[in-house]
């Protein structure tokens, strides 16, 4: 388990890649049950389902990316929980932008 160590395994680690791994199995399923099609959008280029979800997941990097360098990681509030209390960080507030960009490339790209 030394191997991985520096991976830093947290709770926010683990629920990114189950959230993504549910991402591509819902994407799998759509596949299989309903065929995509290609759509022209706003980028005048032909996408389907998963260039959109590559397109919002880069999308998303490049939003967290600026948001640690731009604003940082601070906690914006403390939740009474536990003995010490659990720290609410800025980076949510991120990825409740990067959703919203999510849904806004869905609908227009």
């Amino acid at each position: 388990m030394e191997s991985i160590a520096w991976m830093a395994w947290t709770l926010p680690t683990a629920i990114f890649f189950a959230l993504l791994a549910c991402t591509l199995a819902v994407m799998t399923y759509l596949a299989a049950a309903y065929p995509e099609a290609e759509r022209v959008g706003v980028l005048r280029i032909p996408t389907t389902r998963g260039d959109r979800v590559f397109i919002s997941l880069i999308l998303a990097a490049v939003i967290h990316l600026l948001w640690i360098g731009l604003i940082g990681t601070d906690a914006i509030a403390m939740l009474p929980v536990g003995e010490e209390g659990l720290e609410i960080s800025s980076l949510w507030l991120a990825t409740a932008i990067s959703l919203v960009m999510a849904v806004i490339v869905f609908r227009t790209v």
